[in-house]
């Protein structure tokens, strides 16, 4: 079996459109939860979302590609990009046939989804676009990055709901280690920031309802009472060791182990009690050779839903035993960036690799109020320097699909 390590990424997010300013928000706390601004929400009852800020699309694509592209595959090439320039992959000599791309979305290309909806309705059929088809798919963000980076090795567009990114890391993982490719771009996308889902969310009962941006997403907190709808995209590089070892790649973490479970339980609601979850949690730490005495940090879904948070806590002391449990590291960043879906994965997995790198663990922000269902240490409000040596990723997400990627220091 080959190992796996993780040698480039890149981000676009709403606290930080590139991985040093991400990574800094998420030291300091920063959070990116405001007032949706980019539409009227008179009508809705939510009314704040964590938007992405100040992106630069011309930084990535010229304006015929911005045309033919939604805005989630604009983030998810201006993320790929980024990963392969923070690698050096570019430069490298990698065989096309032996580079891939694992990249998803939960939903894919709404906004042009919504647009070409507006034109037959008002116009007739005449005046869809014809790329509308093509730029809305949710494949087309991992077939555009293929594109430009000739990768013509195996590749995937998986959707599992806000597992997703977690999914494409964990697949790709598999595909290095048993020899199907030499490197692999993984990450996932979303920008699904509309009226339509605001509404659809909201309805559903599964958004924040409190429109106080910095009281809003807490996971954990007894006042919890729903998620905020993010947007970004995540991208990281992952490569054979020998591989980026021989090419004298910076290495940021190895890649040791990863989880995929179903609750088979309910098209949203996760299983109460995390038996599932706690599966995932296990069969990841297993294949990266757990023993019980690592120093750990798990960067948890928490997306402050009642149902998750709990039921979370349950899957965490299910998996490591309870002694163990007491001792690890958790903390939510979507208390700073909210859900961002399908991209949240790979942006939790970059938060993930950065703290087993600098020791420094990203906290839980807006904790004030303890839950006696949630009581593991959420690293409230505050960083916490901590050296750790394995770190934890861990999706949940609609249908009852649970993801967790185990990163360890290289060795």
């Amino acid at each position: 079996m080959k190992r796996v390590v993780v040698t480039g990424m890149g981000i676009v997010s709403p606290i930080g459109n590139d991985l040093e300013t991400y990574w800094d928000s998420l030291k300091k706390g920063k959070c990116g939860i405001d007032f949706i601004k980019d539409f009227d929400t008179t009508d809705l009852k939510v009314k704040i979302a964590a938007q992405v800020k100040d992106f630069d699309a011309d930084k990535y694509l010229t304006k015929s590609e911005r045309r033919k592209n939604d805005l989630y595959s604009q983030f998810a090439l201006a993320a790929a990009t980024q990963a392969m320039e923070h690698s050096g992959l570019i430069d490298s000599d990698i065989d096309p046939n032996r580079l891939g791309v694992y990249f998803g979305s939960g939903i894919g290309g709404l906004d042009v989804f919504i647009n070409e909806c507006n034109k037959m309705e008002k116009l007739g059929p005449r005046k869809v676009s014809p790329f509308f088809v093509p730029t809305m798919i949710a494949n087309m963000a991992a077939g555009n990055i293929a594109i430009r980076f000739n990768a013509k090795g195996p590749t995937l567009a998986i959707v599992t709901a806000c597992a997703t990114s977690t999914n494409t890391i964990g697949e790709a993982f598999r595909a290095i280690k048993h020899g199907y490719a030499d490197a692999i771009i993984a990450g996932g996308s979303e920008a699904g920031i509309k009226p339509l889902t605001v509404a659809g969310f909201s309805n559903l009962r599964a958004l924040c309802t409190n429109n106080d941006p910095k009281n809003a997403s807490i996971p954990f907190d007894k006042r919890r009472e729903g998620f905020v709808l993010g947007e970004g995209g995540g991208a990281i590089v992952l490569e054979e060791y020998e591989r980026a070892k021989a090419r004298g790649a910076k290495i940021y973490a190895e890649i040791k182990g990863y989880g995929n479970t179903c609750d088979a339980h309910h098209v949203t609601a996760p299983h109460p009690e995390g038996v599932s979850a706690s599966m995932a949690i296990k069969n990841a730490i297993e294949e990266a050779g757990f023993v019980g005495e690592q120093s750990i940090y798990i960067n948890a879904h928490g997306t402050s839903t009642q149902l998750n948070d709990s039921s979370e806590t349950l899957a965490i002391k299910l998996a490591l035993g309870k002694e163990i449990a007491n001792k690890v590291m958790v903390s939510s960043t979507k208390s700073m960036t909210g859900h961002m879906l399908g991209a949240a994965g790979a942006a939790e997995a970059i938060a993930s690799i950065m703290a087993l790198n600098e020791g420094i663990i990203p906290p839980t922000i807006g904790y004030k109020e303890p839950d006696p269902e949630c009581d593991l240490d959420y690293v409230p409000n505050k960083a916490r320097e901590a050296k750790v040596n394995l770190a934890l990723s861990l999706s949940f997400g609609f249908g009852g699909h649970n993801a967790c990627v185990a990163f360890v220091n290289e060795e």
